[in-house]
C-alpha cells in the first residue's frame, strides 16, 4: 500500500455536503456543513451536495426534500448535485469486486451479538473484529452459509496508516490492532458505508472532507481502501461535536436542536448560524450573521486552534457574548459526516 501519510490529490478544492435522510437537520449537522462550505470556498472551490442513502429503510424522500430547503435556506450553497447513493450501486459493485478478485474480502457470518461478545474496544467508537471468520475453512463456510447469508469483511493486514488531520493534526492507527477487518458488504446485500464513501468521493472529485471527530477512527480504513483501490486521497478535518451534555450527541432520532426548532427559537437562519458561529469560535459573538459574512474573516490555517475544545463543544454552553446558556433541552446523538 501507499505509504502512511501519502500526499493528498492536489488541483480545485472541491468540499461535500453529505446528509443522511434519515431525519431533520440539527445543530451539529448544520455545524459540520458549515465549516465544510467555509473550508472549500475559503480556496475558491466548490461543493458537491451527496444524498447518503444507503440505507433505504431509514431514509425518506421527505427529509431528502427537507434537506435542500434547509441548505439553502441557511445560505450554505452548493455548486453540484444532489447525487445519491441508491443511484451508484453499480460502481460500489465494481471495487467490490476488483477486491474480491484480489482475494481480499471473505464471508463474516457473525451476528451483532457475536461482536459485542468477542470484540476488543476501538480507541474510537467501534469494536475491533478479532478475525472470527477470516481463516474457515471451506466446510466451514458452506455450513454456516445454511443457517445464515453472509457479510463481507476487508482483510486488512498489520500496518499503521496516518495523516495529518487539519484539525486534529497529526493521527495514526494500525489497521491489524487498531480496527481490524472491516464489512465492505452487509449480509443483505448493500454495500457498507466506508466502501460507498470513498467510491463516491473519488467519483465526485472530493478533496476535502469536514466531519465530526467521531468518524476520525475510521478515516485511516478509508485511506487504506483508496490505496487498495488506487483512488486520490482527500484533506481531512474532524471537527468537535456539538453535544447536548459531556459524552451525549444531539440526534435526529431524539429531534434534538432540530432545524426547525432552531428557526422557531432564533427566528431566521442568521441568527441559527451566528449561534453556531458563535459557541464553536468561528465569530467572536454569536450575533446573527449568514455564511458568506463569516467567510470574509475564516482563516483555514487558524482552524486548529479555532475550536474552544477539540472533541466537544456543548450545544447550550454560553459564548463570549453570553451571560448565561441557552434554554434549549438537548439530548444525545448521532452527527452526519460531513
Amino acid at each position: 500500500m501507499a505509504p502512511p501519510g501519502e500526499t493528498p490529490a492536489q488541483g480545485p478544492v472541491v468540499g461535500r455536503f453529505a446528509p443522511s435522510p434519515t431525519g431533520r437537520m440539527h445543530a451539529g449537522n448544520v455545524f459540520a456543513a458549515l465549516v465544510a462550505w467555509l473550508v472549500a470556498k475559503s480556496q475558491g472551490g466548490r461543493v458537491v451536495l451527496r444524498i447518503e442513502d444507503l440505507d433505504a429503510e431509514r431514509s425518506k424522500p421527505q427529509f431528502i426534500d427537507a434537506v435542500q430547503r434547509d441548505f439553502e435556506a441557511l445560505g450554505l450553497t452548493w455548486d453540484e448535485g444532489p447525487y445519491f447513493q441508491h443511484d451508484r450501486e453499480e460502481a460500489y459493485r465494481a471495487a467490490f469486486d476488483s477486491l474480491a478478485e484480489r482475494g481480499l474480502v471473505y464471508p463474516c457470518f457473525c451476528t451483532r451479538a457475536d461482536l459485542h461478545a468477542v470484540s476488543a474496544p476501538h480507541r474510537g467508537e467501534k469494536p475491533v473484529y478479532p478475525g472470527t471468520c477470516r481463516n474457515l475453512t471451506d466446510e466451514e463456510r458452506a455450513f454456516r452459509a445454511l443457517e445464515r447469508s453472509a457479510a463481507q469483511r476487508l482483510a486488512v493486514p498489520d500496518e499503521d496508516v496516518a495523516f495529518v488531520d487539519q484539525v486534529q493534526g497529526f493521527y495514526a492507527q494500525n489497521l491489524g490492532t487498531d480496527c481490524g477487518d472491516f464489512l465492505v458488504r452487509r449480509s443483505d446485500g448493500a454495500f457498507a458505508y466506508q466502501l460507498a464513501v470513498v467510491v463516491d468521493d473519488a467519483a465526485q472529485g472530493v478533496s476535502s472532507v469536514v466531519r465530526g471527530v467521531d468518524l476520525l477512527c475510521s478515516t485511516p480504513q478509508q485511506i487504506h481502501l483508496q490505496s487498495l483501490l488506487g483512488l486520490p486521497q482527500p484533506e481531512y478535518a474532524h471537527i468537535p461535536l456539538l453535544v447536548a451534555e459531556r459524552d451525549r450527541r444531539l440526534s435526529k432520532r431524539d429531534k434534538d436542536a432540530a432545524l426547525d426548532e432552531l428557526l422557531a427559537r432564533f427566528k431566521s437562519p442568521e441568527a441559527v448560524i451566528g449561534r453556531i458561529a458563535g459557541i464553536t469560535g468561528l465569530a467572536p459573538t454569536d450575533d446573527p450573521v449568514t455564511p458568506e459574512e463569516l467567510l470574509r474573516t475564516f482563516d483555514l490555517a487558524a482552524l486548529p486552534t479555532t475550536f474552544p475544545d477539540l472533541v466537544q463543544v456543548q450545544w447550550d454552553r454560553p459564548c463570549s457574548s453570553d451571560e448565561g446558556a441557552s434554554d434549549l433541552d438537548d439530548r444525545d446523538g448521532d452527527n452526519d459526516d460531513g
